[in-house]
């Protein structure tokens, strides 16, 4: 096959659910060089070439510079195997990010709060044997205060007030005591032991065999840290109160799927899909999916049929998390221009006033996304509402 034949291909086993704006058009025309690549490096392993890319509605770009140049798209989940190959893609780059949602009776006053997120940390803690380092203030990591609002009949009897905590675990991204970091471009011990392929489409880091798996059990270790982390710190902040979701939008699922800012669902949990500080929150209950009528209403049905791959789309089972980022300046994507294995995007500018030319995504001006993204969600039967979440306090510090 011909380095068009290889991304045409790859093109068609990429699945987008998702909003018709620039942060999900660029993430249309960078997601196929990923999964292209992914293709190669399966054929170089043996294993049938047949990884896929299915998105949320919350689709968008990652400002990851090492996973937006391996051409993985935020807002969905790739899949490059059976759940057990032994075949570990590393420039997807896992940690175990996702957000904790917890009920409260009362609403907490606001300067001691602020004064305990300070002593947090002037006085560090571990857990299993980790120096904890917290980071509220880093990225879109947040800790928010909300009124709860049920909209639909739940098992739960929801409290007046909540909260959502959003952290990752860091820490664990380089070389530790506890074995290799999660990220290729932070632990060494990492680079060490992992194979490159130079693909058509970039240069890839993988593990194979013991080392696939001895990543993984790693990755499971990070996932749990993570878990208690933001576990640990609602109990410092807020003393007692009811956990009603803890749950991961960001790492593996088996050594050969992988969810990059989305929740995979099971039916008896709540999620929460989180938008923009100055819009509400929400916690959702997941639906199967994707149903086979929405599969054929969406148009996949034929060619995942062709391609095999029909049942992933019948047991994809995700939800957005959040609204992703939308690129205010940007209208459309016109084409991608590649040069020395570098790829160019050129872009319809939203003032109607020529193009640019983006290569890097980055530092781009973004935006979230609003309500948008639940309409598509129900529109397409991912999940039901359960509760709102009005927002009364966010805390970056």
């Amino acid at each position: 096959m011909t380095t068009e034949d290889i991304l045409n291909n790859a093109k068609k086993h990429c699945f987008f659910v998702c909003l018709n704006d620039s942060g999900a058009e660029l993430c249309k025309s960078n997601a196929p060089y990923g999964i292209a690549a992914v293709h190669e490096i399966q054929k170089a392993c043996g294993l049938e070439p047949n990884a896929t890319f299915i998105s949320t509605p919350d689709m968008t770009i990652t400002r990851n510079v090492t996973r937006w140049n391996a051409g993985f798209g935020y807002g969905g989940k790739i899949t490059w195997g059976s759940g057990d190959d032994e075949l570990m893609i590393l420039n997807a780059k896992p940690n175990a990010c996702g957000m904790l949602v917890g009920g409260l009776h009362e609403m907490p006053e606001i300067e001691p709060l602020i004064r305990r997120m300070h002593d947090m940390e002037a006085n560090p803690i571990e857990i299993d044997g980790v120096k904890v380092k917290w980071d509220f203030y880093k990225s879109n990591h947040f800790v928010d205060l909300f009124d709860v609002k049920p909209v639909a009949k739940s098992d739960m009897d929801f409290p007046k007030y909540g909260f959502i905590i959003h952290g990752s675990a860091g820490e664990l991204t380089g070389d530790n005591d506890h074995g290799w970091g999660l990220y290729i471009d932070k632990s060494k011990e990492l680079a060490k032991r992992a194979q490159t392929v130079n693909t058509k489409f970039g240069e890839f880091q993988i593990l194979v065999g013991a080392d696939a798996r001895k990543y993984y059990e790693q990755y499971k270790f990070v996932q749990e840290f993570a878990t208690k982390k933001r576990r640990k710190a609602a109990e410092m902040l807020f003393g007692e109160y009811i956990e009603i979701s803890n749950e991961t939008h960001q790492g593996m699922l088996n050594m050969n799927e992988m969810i990059l800012g989305c929740h995979n669902i099971q039916e008896d949990k709540l999620y929460p899909l989180a938008l923009r500080g100055d819009l509400p929150a929400y916690i959702v209950r997941g639906k199967k999916n994707l149903s086979p009528e929405i599969v054929d209403f969406l148009g996949f049905e034929k060619r995942a049929k062709r391609l095999g791959v029909y049942d992933r789309l019948l047991n994809a089972n995700i939800i957005p998390h959040g609204g992703g980022y939308v690129l205010p300046d940007l209208l459309s994507v016109n084409k991608v221009i590649e040069i020395g294995g570098k790829r160019y995007f050129e872009v319809e500018m939203s003032n109607d006033r020529g193009k640019k030319i983006i290569s890097e995504v980055r530092e781009l001006p973004y935006e979230y996304r609003g309500r948008t993204v639940v309409l598509r969600s129900l529109e397409v039967g991912l999940l039901d509402i359960v509760a709102k979440l009005i927002p009364k306090y966010v805390l970056k510090i």
